[in-house]
């Protein structure tokens, strides 16, 4: 049995460790644990920040009349070069690439099934090292590969078999990894998911299973003439992980806050005690009429079987790694009644070092979409925004 070795610090301390210079006075305070392999680092009070940041407009692309270039209607993917270009996949015409300061520089491919072209592009997008941009094309079975200026470079065979709203993901060794189903002749709740790791000259490699999280799911269920549909139950708790780029998954249960970080060397655990966030009833209602609704289309008579939508929400609704490993937790807050009837809520990250040291709260505009996946740059994202009137814009913020 392995005893848990504890220590209580000051995290701050630790911020310029082993460089000579004084540590600010941030009043971040931790508590460290080891078991075993697993290194646990619970916050306890205070953060590096010494305040709260939002996420500032920097920059803006899209408008709601003008340049068609400059107008988007479904963005499905975004993407940053290390020039600091930007790529926007909206696949009605195609995609587009805009420089750092929001000028439009072309068009890449088109929709089609020859060479450099694309059919319902989902939010498979990267930018290579060397500018290179891939583009996941999983009706055709491949990856589109584009030069910098827009040239068709190549064609990489992949077996995707569906379309995902996950990005492709990448490593700092220059590999990129997409989201596959590791089995195909199964059920669809025994599916286990993985990504396949492909080097920069679109050589598959190995493939990575998606880590699995022992948890009791809240589900309702539908079944009829061999048809049959799984969901969950609103605000219940789900699995959610992410790919660091610095070569390891992220995840964990959002029935709690804990997260693990399955680094080669042993995991390192991040806990935090966030205040518990309240369902109004007339939401819970709301989203249990229509997840039945749903049902019903498609089993009709269809009554709710599943447990009762719960009173609290999870501690956190999402998961986001930026570029250096980075980590951006997307927190439950309050829900709204929108004008449109549509129950919202604001963004609120909390942001985690890879070292597992709280930085602090960021939080976003009215309108940030989590999908498709907003891209993260040290205290830069790029995301796409939605005006009140229901405009489309791609804008880069700045947390201050």
């Amino acid at each position: 049995m392995a005893f848990p070795h504890r220590t209580t610090l000051l995290a701050a301390l630790a911020l310029l460790a082993g460089c000579g210079e004084r540590a600010p006075q941030t009043g971040l305070r931790t508590e460290v644990d080891t078991v075993g392999d697993t290194v646990v680092v619970r916050t306890l009070s205070g953060s590096v920040w010494d305040s709260a940041r939002t996420l500032v407009e920097d920059l803006s692309i899209g408008v709601d009349e003008g340049a068609p270039e400059e107008m988007f209607g479904q963005v499905r993917a975004i993407a940053v070069a290390p020039d600091g270009a930007i790529y926007v996949m909206d696949p009605e015409p195609a995609l587009r690439k805009f420089d750092r300061t929001g000028g439009f520089l072309g068009t890449f491919g088109r929709l089609g099934s020859g060479p450099g072209e694309y059919r319902q592009p989902d939010g498979g997008l990267t930018v290579l090292s060397d500018g290179r941009v891939v583009v996941r094309d999983p009706s055709n079975g491949r990856f589109q590969v584009f030069t910098a200026a827009g040239e068709h470079a190549a064609t990489w065979p992949v077996a995707t078999g569906f379309n995902t709203s996950r990005r492709l993901a990448r490593d700092t060794a220059g590999n990129i990894l997409t989201l596959v189903l590791l089995e195909g002749n199964t059920d669809v709740r025994d599916w286990r998911m993985g990504l396949r790791r492909y080097d920069p000259a679109g050589t598959p490699r190995d493939t990575l299973p998606v880590p699995q999280f022992e948890f009791e799911r809240m589900q309702i269920t539908g079944q009829r003439e061999g048809n049959s549909s799984i969901n969950d139950v609103p605000f219940s708790p789900r699995a959610h992980w992410d790919w660091s780029p610095l070569g390891y998954f992220v995840g964990g249960v959002s029935d709690r806050y804990r997260l693990d970080l399955f680094r080669p060397t042993g995991v390192l655990r991040l806990e935090r005690e966030v205040p518990a966030v309240p369902v109004d009833p007339a939401e819970a209602a709301d989203h249990k009429a229509e997840a039945s609704k749903n049902m019903v289309e498609s089993f009709p008579g269809w009554t709710w079987n599943g447990p009762e939508v719960p009173s609290t929400k999870p501690a956190f609704r999402g998961l986001f790694t930026g570029a250096e490993g980075r980590l951006w937790v997307l927190r439950s807050q309050p829900g709204r009644k929108n004008a449109d009837g549509d129950w919202t809520e604001s963004i609120l990250f909390d942001v985690f070092e890879p070292d597992g040291r709280y930085l602090g709260e960021a939080r976003g505009p009215e309108g940030f979409r989590i999908w498709p996946e907003p891209v993260f740059r040290g205290d830069t994202a790029w995301a796409a925004v939605e005006s009140e009137d229901g405009v489309m814009r791609v804008k880069r913020l700045v947390a201050r």
